[in-house]
């Protein structure tokens, strides 16, 4: 008998990739590609300002690109999270219509052109440009203020499941979630990094966590990428704490979800947050609270806690965001002169299926040759 006649011997394999695409909801499938080139317009528009000290002018560019592309993409989009109220923002506000209106896809949208502003303005490390989208009622309709918040990686999921008892919990003492934590990653809590907003309204927080003997990572702005490295190993980051923009919750929570990390949250007024005096609490109050009334947010819910599934209880959610200036996960925009840049990109889907991506654009091959990294 010849050797091909022999009986072939079929090795089974995993069909990892292929089980999990099949998975993709109809925005995963259609909308998750392009929408990684709405961020990297955006980011690319964004590099061009960045360390020229006009923070403002470096979040209208990236804006009106962000807006240009989103306006190629055939779907029926409706922006949730924006920036800013019809009348505090000329593009990318709350409620405008973007999209070419074609098509079956109607999606809720959030996106923050240039998260980091500061950051970019100044060359300063952490900028990105970022959005997310779901099905209708797929991210939470948050207002324009803060959210406390507390985010914790996949490994302290599994760890609560095991351990029902010991859960995080957005009200507990410190050195309780970093138990949880430090038993969850089977390291000693001094061996723990805390990612908060180097605020005065997180002084005491701060002077908590050091007690703890866990180290702080104190950062200037931009606390939505160190949430999401929580739930990728190696990243360094064991935890997310503080305040910050709701905005910017409900996105660290559309990657959380699809990531399988842990996201607590609870809306705060600015006032409150900052520690403000009585009177000026009843103002804010007085000024925002029938707005957030509209929202199905009073006074006896505000300070409910928020889950992922409420802050993102969609199906079909999809995530991307494009470094500008180099980060935790992210490298910033390169530019080779003529428009031509590199960018690099994280990019995720409700499958689960995640992507680092490295583009390149060039417009002349001949004058700007690829070359090896």
């Amino acid at each position: 008998m010849k050797e091909n006649d022999k009986e072939k011997i079929i090795m089974p394999h995993p069909k990892t990739a292929e089980a999990l695409i099949k998975c993709a909801g109809p925005i995963e499938c259609s909308l998750l590609p392009r929408l990684l080139h709405v961020t990297e317009a955006a980011a690319i528009a964004a590099s061009y300002q960045m360390g020229r000290g006009d923070k403002n002018y470096a979040d209208q560019v990236s804006v009106e690109a962000m807006r240009r592309m989103l306006n190629c993409l055939d779907m029926k989009g409706i922006i949730k999270i924006g920036e800013g109220e019809r009348d505090e923002a000329p593009m990318l506000f709350i409620g405008e219509e973007v999209g070419t209106g074609e098509g079956d896809l109607e999606v809720d949208i959030a996106v923050d052109p240039l998260e980091g502003t500061n950051l970019a303005a100044d060359g300063i490390p952490g900028a990105i440009a970022v959005m997310a989208m779901a099905e209708r009622e797929g991210l939470f309709h948050g207002p324009d203020i803060y959210m406390d918040k507390i985010v914790v990686g996949p490994e302290v999921v599994k760890y609560e499941k095991a351990h029902p008892d010991e859960r995080i919990d957005l009200d507990a003492p410190v050195i309780r979630n970093l138990e949880i934590v430090s038993k969850a990653f089977n390291r000693n809590i001094d061996e723990l990094v805390v990612v908060i907003l180097d605020r005065q309204r997180h002084k005491d927080k701060i002077k908590e966590i050091r007690e703890t003997g866990a180290r702080v990572n104190l950062i200037s702005d931009g606390d939505l990428m160190p949430g999401i490295a929580t739930a990728i190993r190696g990243s360094g980051i064991h935890m997310v704490l503080g305040a910050g923009g709701s905005g910017e919750a409900v996105l660290t929570a559309a990657a959380m979800k699809i990531l399988g990390g842990k996201m607590l949250a609870r809306l705060v007024l600015p006032t409150v947050a900052n520690g403000g005096t009585a009177e000026e609490i009843e103002k804010e109050k007085a000024e925002k609270m029938p707005r957030l009334e509209t929202m199905g947010i009073t006074e006896e819910n505000i300070n409910d806690v928020l889950d992922i599934e409420k802050l993102a209880p969609g199906k079909d959610i999809i995530f991307s965001a494009t470094g500008v200036t180099p980060g935790i996960l992210l490298k910033g925009v390169s530019l080779f002169g003529e428009g031509d840049a590199r960018v690099h990109s994280i990019t995720m889907g409700s499958s689960g299926v995640v992507k680092f991506t490295d583009t390149i654009y060039i417009h002349d091959k001949e004058k700007t040759p690829l070359r090896m990294a």
